[in-house]
């Protein structure tokens, strides 16, 4: 890790935005973010606002390394994307992958409170439908299921071709549980660790414990791509770079784990760019032709408008805010 900055650089450098979604995603119609311009670049911070102090210095230890240190070398100069469908109606499912260049792969939202499993396959088979019987359709639960439900709606979803769940359950143990009963069912559907990985206290239980055939891997969360790597190389599975709903400058800093890892079996969680109704870039980083080049991802990171800075920025109540927990973040951080 760089040495990390003192707060008052960090204050100075950052950019409180405020982006609108086109369509309500986890639970959300607009997406806050902090941009940071460091002298390595733009880097950006932006936890959830739910989520804890200590998971926000994880997401801030990503933007320093970003801004203000050095990212590892890649080793690909281009990554494949998938299409991310939220709980959407099925009507509405054409609609939604119209708006990206990838017909390979979609990630389709399941699990949605007030939704039923009815509504899951609605959704999942309409994507199969547009997408066709070649493509690689893999469902996203974000950890609401039992695992019985998690059982009997993948027993349904299954003859619809899964390339894998994620997070379908929310603890490893439940993971565990589940992936036997798969195996017991005879239905075969990879499970995929998700919040298990980067909000764990311990990144690594998932793959001791076997509750994952693999791991959903961002850059931020996990505290940067260095950091990244390292836990991939120790979980010892194959694993899938996502995003978590970023602007522009996020995702370019999941292209470069993506870029960078040995080895890319799965296409990855990065075209969520297509559910922003704005950006912080005047090219948004969206995939073209299936995928993102790190070259384009580069580019975004050195491309901010300050035009959309000032438009987009947050009011004066939520800068306040996203100021007071950027110093609680930075407190938990070690000293430079």
């Amino acid at each position: 890790m760089p040495p990390t900055p003192d707060l008052d650089e960090l204050l100075a450098a950052a950019h409180v935005v405020t982006l609108p979604l086109r369509v309500r995603f986890r639970g959300v119609t607009e997406r806050e973010a902090v941009l940071l311009r460091g002298p390595y670049g733009w880097a950006e911070w932006a936890p959830f606002t739910e989520y804890a102090d200590a998971d926000a210095a994880r997401w801030l230890a990503a933007a320093v390394e970003a801004g203000w240190g050095g990212l590892p070398a890649p080793v690909r100069d281009a990554v494949g994307v998938n299409a991310t469908v939220p709980a959407v109606p099925a009507h509405d499912v054409e609609q939604v992958l119209a708006r990206y260049d990838v017909r390979r792969t979609a990630k389709v939202k399941v699990a949605e409170t007030g939704q039923s499993l009815a509504d899951d396959l609605a959704r999942v088979r309409e994507v199969r439908r547009v997408l066709g019987p070649a493509a690689r359709v893999r469902v996203d639960a974000n950890g609401a299921w039992s695992v019985d439900d998690a059982v009997r709606a993948l027993t349904a979803l299954a003859p619809l071709g899964l390339e894998y769940a994620e997070q379908p359950c929310a603890t490893v143990a439940d993971l565990a549980a589940l992936r036997l009963a798969l195996a017991r069912a005879g239905v075969d559907v990879p499970v995929a660790a998700d919040e298990s990985v980067r909000r764990a206290e311990d990144p690594l239980e998932v793959a001791r414990r076997g509750a994952a055939d693999l791991v959903v891997v961002k850059a931020a969360p996990l505290g940067g791509v260095a950091r990244a790597l390292e836990i991939i190389e120790q979980a010892g599975l194959p694993a899938v770079v996502s995003s978590a709903l970023d602007t522009s400058v996020g995702l370019a800093l999941g292209v470069r784990l993506a870029a960078a890892l040995p080895v890319l079996e799965h296409d990855c969680g990065l075209g969520t760019g297509a559910l922003l109704a704005a950006d912080v870039v005047a090219d948004p980083l969206v995939p073209v032709g299936g995928g993102l080049t790190l070259a384009r991802a580069d580019a975004a990171r050195a491309a901010v408008d300050p035009g959309a800075l000032t438009a987009y920025r947050g009011d004066a109540g939520r800068e306040s805010w996203w100021r007071a927990r950027l110093a609680r973040a930075h407190a938990l951080l070690p000293a430079s």
